[in-house]
């Protein structure tokens, strides 16, 4: 099949993209660089940089490399940021999400893989999350990702244009090629690797008094390769229509302290911590369920364990100490 993927230079899209690589897709990856890396497009992969408000440049690609499908993976996702900059993150991740579906529309590509997350669901009133669930965003970045599913659904009905939206929490560890390069760094895995590698002199963690078992948040973690892995089943789902799946690790989900713990025990390093406030939009406990996705497209996630997640992530900072640069 050939498939674009936006934001594909990034750290799950460029994951994604290998494994459809892999499987012996024609892949093209649409990226501006703003976030993503040129380093990070694997070999096997055509790339196109260009921005998703471009519309011209993006009709141009859609047309001459024969798109079939899209997974759509480009978008900012920094919650805090979001509640302080709604503006950047509703260009960004909802009206250049418009300008792609206008694009397929017109160039008659009728298929669309989104990387959505959790965050629709805000703070619900019962753990693990089911895609039944009420949505009720708690921040900018949640609300716009919603606002771009209901998008979908609306072209869906007058377009024909069919998709598949993913939502989850938290990707984490790495591929051999590929792993995770942010600037600055946000997610809680990749710090706390930093910090023992001594990059950084100590972990923040945003509030300890939140009511989980230790006061930190409670939060899913998956690892790249398994969501890469459901992305690319997704695009075979859209022939029986449009839904919607949770990615969730199941369980409990995972503590900001039993993470910042769990590297210390794979790198064997001390990992300072300092207690800082919370940050505004993060609710105390997101473990969505994905029970949904297992068992209708027979997803079965192969790198669960924490250890396992963090063990990849800290070998490719360790290949990479200064990451794509």
């Amino acid at each position: 099949m050939r498939v674009l993927v936006t934001g594909g230079a990034g750290y799950i899209g460029s994951v994604v993209t290998e494994e459809l690589v892999n499987d012996g897709h024609q892949v093209v990856v649409y990226d501006n660089l703003v976030k993503g890396h040129r380093e990070a497009v694997v070999p096997g992969a055509t790339f196109v940089e260009g921005d998703l408000l471009d519309a011209a440049t993006l009709r141009q690609t859609l047309n001459e490399k024969r798109i079939e499908a899209v997974i759509h993976m480009a978008a900012y996702s920094l919650v805090g940021e979001s509640c302080e900059e709604p503006a950047k993150y509703y260009e960004n991740n909802f009206v250049a999400g418009l300008v792609l579906l206008s694009a397929m529309r017109e160039c008659k590509v009728s298929r669309v893989v989104f990387s959505s997350t959790a965050a629709t669901y805000g703070e619900p009133e019962s753990q693990p999350i089911y895609e039944t669930a009420p949505n009720n965003p708690t921040n900018p970045y949640g609300e716009t990702k919603l606002a771009f599913e209901q998008a979908m659904l609306w072209y869906e009905r007058a377009y024909g244009i069919k998709y598949v939206s993913l939502r989850y929490f938290n990707a984490a560890g790495a591929s051999e090629k590929c792993g995770e390069d942010h600037d600055p760094e946000s997610h809680i895995i990749p710090i706390a690797l930093q910090a023992a590698a001594g990059k950084r002199p100590h972990v923040e963690i945003y509030g300890d008094d939140y009511p989980t078992p230790d006061g930190t948040c409670l939060r899913d973690y998956i690892h790249v390769i398994d969501l890469a892995r459901a992305h690319i089943l997704a695009l075979d789902a859209m022939s029986e229509g449009s839904r919607i799946y949770n990615l969730g690790c199941g369980g409990e989900g995972y503590s900001v302290r039993e993470v910042i713990e769990t590297a210390r025990q794979v790198t064997g390093k001390d990992i300072p911590v300092r207690i800082g406030p919370r940050r505004q939009g993060d609710p105390a406990v997101l473990i969505a369920s994905s029970e949904k996705i297992k068992s209708e497209l027979g997803w079965q996630p192969q790198y669960q364990d924490l250890r396992v997640i963090i063990d990849s992530a800290w070998r490719w900072m360790l290949a990479h100490p200064n990451g794509y640069a």
